[in-house]
């Protein structure tokens, strides 16, 4: 039998009809950004108030393509070190900012550029696949890129004489080679947030709420992926979230995409998966961002994003690969 909780569950209800009004630092960003012509963009897990705030809430790839479409010359990139890079590599003529250059990400620092080009050598044969949560530098020596609502139709369209080594997620490399069948090597790396996640925490969480269904990032361990109603990306969460009978849902990722879930379902509850110790999962490096350095990036336009060209170019071309192959 599962073990009680020892604290409270983290519950977001049903949203309040009317938002509060903007703090002042945020209208000042606000005003910061027509000044500067900047479009801000805030990934999932990013925090509410910058979430607010923000021209457009989403996963990194979406967001450096609808970048791509705005009419601006900054781009305020609310996240990680490598989603401001692949904004960057989609938008060579726009300055990128990043609030904190401190941000970075265990999952891609846990696949360095030179670990990669080194195992490249040792086995040439090797078709590099590699999750989007990795380096400009790792994206260059890929072959095609992949995100984890693309992963398997990705996977499946590489050449069957050809072995796959997918990097840098070993617990994304193995959701994808269970649901198409494909031998791959796995990069031994992961997300140390989405690790934590057990199955002893959810199923004392199940106690209190039968019924409501379970929906987990494919990040999280085997064992959890197979406890959940549904395995998928955070932005197919909200659809499964909207569509999921019932009013309660519990969500298996970084607890900021709750705040995205309330505000677009607003008539829903949302628990936090647990972990052993602690009601919800933050990732350090996305709360890294705050208001205050989201107003002083714009300010001070720095810290700014540079990508050697040699390598933007190379890690442009396994970009497009994935868009051609996503469009056929």
């Amino acid at each position: 039998m599962p073990t009680a909780l020892n604290f409270e569950p983290l519950i977001l209800g049903p949203a309040d009809t009317e938002p509060a009004p903007l703090t002042p630092i945020q209208e000042e960003i606000l005003e910061l950004k027509r000044q500067r012509n900047a479009v801000i963009l805030a990934h999932n897990y990013q925090i509410e108030p910058i979430q607010r705030i923000a021209d457009f809430v989403g996963d990194s790839l979406g967001l450096s393509y609808q970048a791509a479409s705005a009419d601006a010359d900054v781009i305020l990139f609310c996240g990680v070190h490598f989603m401001a890079e692949t904004a960057k590599i989609v938008n060579p003529s726009k300055t990128v900012l990043l609030p904190d250059l401190e941000a970075g990400c265990s999952l891609s620092d846990s696949c360095p550029a030179d670990k990669l080009a080194a195992y490249k050598a040792q086995h040439p044969e090797v078709y590099v696949v590699a999750y989007i949560n990795c380096s400009a530098a790792v994206k260059a020596l890929s072959d095609v890129i992949c995100t984890s609502g693309n992963a398997e139709k990705i996977v499946a369209r590489v050449p069957a004489d050809r072995e796959i080594l997918f990097v840098p997620d070993q617990n994304l490399g193995q959701w994808v080679a269970k649901k198409t069948g494909r031998r791959m090597r796995l990069w031994p790396g992961s997300c140390y947030a989405h690790v934590l996640f057990t199955v002893r925490a959810l199923e004392a969480l199940k106690e209190q709420f039968p019924d409501a269904p379970i929906v987990a990032h494919p990040e999280c361990v085997a064992s959890v992926r197979d406890m959940a109603d549904e395995v998928c990306s955070t932005e197919k969460m909200v659809a499964f979230c909207r569509e999921a009978p019932g009013d309660k849902v519990i969500v298996v990722t970084e607890t900021g995409m709750l705040h995205r879930l309330r505000r677009e379902i607003p008539h829903k509850t949302f628990i936090a998966g647990p972990t052993d110790s602690c009601a919800c999962n933050d990732c350090r490096f996305m709360k890294m961002n705050t208001i205050e350095k989201v107003r002083d990036a714009l300010l001070n336009m720095a810290p700014e994003i540079v990508v050697p060209e040699d390598i933007r170019v190379a890690a442009e071309k396994p970009i497009q690969r994935m868009l051609d192959w996503s469009r056929s």
